[in-house]
């Protein structure tokens, strides 16, 4: 399939200048003069340069690789339709849909940009962390950097002692059950093909804990309402979990708030004083750099 490049960069101006400031949770300005997004926003939402995504909207450069596309289709909030006509443009086969996907509709980040104060996240049905609100970052470290099994929460709780650091200890037996029972149910659902079913075999082989469980055949188990956390300079957190899922991509919006007046409610307060530049390097010290959103 060869480049588009005069309807790559038509759609590209299209769907910029269609979107507003507010709707990807930037601040308008004072002094806008254009009734869309500046290239330079369109550009920083995709994860690159603004020359590199400017040379695109103007017909010139090399072909755009897949890893492109798909954060130029994720930053410009497109719906997996425009995505998909996207990858068409650009000289690539569109991914496929599915559960496995990792393009997280616009309705779910229209609002996953609106929650600057508190901490949130969206994830997969394997528990892979997509996007992180800078308090959701603040709270556990920077998830969404993580590659491979790793992405998982269910693989780092077997694979990687420190992530359980970050719960509270009376929680972590009730925890290794909960992602147990969770995977089993997905890999069921899914069938032998699906990642889920691949990080079973891994987990198999890296964990004696895992295969008890697996052992077992526990299903059913479902996350409590209220999650403790414990970090590293604050102390115990408790937060509530509200939970909105996407059904068509199987992903969920995670948003964690602590009850008015708590203590917990006055450690989130400092968690934002605080910040999340902080703890990314010290608590994820094993993540890879940061690259384009994975494809899917």
């Amino acid at each position: 399939m060869t480049v588009d490049r005069q309807g790559l960069a038509e759609f590209l101006r299209g769907r910029r200048e269609a979107l507003q400031p507010e709707d990807v949770g930037l601040p308008r300005g004072e002094r806008r003069r254009t009734s869309g997004l500046r290239r330079e926003e369109a550009a920083a939402l995709s994860h690159m340069s603004t020359d590199y995504y400017a040379r695109l909207e103007q017909e010139r450069g090399p072909q755009p690789s897949e890893q492109m596309i798909a954060a130029i289709a994720q930053g410009l909030h497109l719906s997996l339709a425009e995505r998909e006509h996207l990858f068409a443009l650009a000289g690539h086969t569109p991914p496929a849909r599915g559960t496995e996907s990792d393009h997280v509709s616009p309705g779910m980040l229209r609002i996953f940009d609106r929650l600057h104060d508190t901490p949130a996240e969206v994830v997969t049905e394997l528990g892979e962390t997509l996007r992180q609100t800078p308090l959701g970052v603040a709270l556990v470290g920077d998830l969404s950097r993580l590659r491979g099994p790793e992405r998982s929460i269910g693989y780092r709780w077997f694979t990687d002692p420190r992530f359980r650091l970050l719960y509270d200890e009376e929680d972590r037996p009730f925890l290794s059950r909960l992602w147990v029972s969770g995977l089993r149910e997905i890999a069921a659902l899914r069938g032998p093909a699906s990642r889920a079913a691949r990080y079973v075999a891994l987990l198999q082989e890296r964990s004696e804990e895992f295969r008890i469980l697996w052992e077992a055949h526990e299903v059913g188990l479902r996350p409590r309402a209220v999650k403790r956390f414990l970090h590293p300079e604050l102390g115990p957190i408790e937060l509530a979990c509200q939970t909105l899922v996407d059904p068509v991509q199987s992903h969920s919006l995670l948003v964690y708030t602590a009850a008015p007046g708590s203590e917990s409610a006055e450690k989130l307060r400092l968690l934002g004083v605080i910040g999340a530049e902080r703890f990314g390097a010290e608590r994820l010290s094993a993540a890879e750099p940061l690259a384009p959103p994975p494809e899917g």
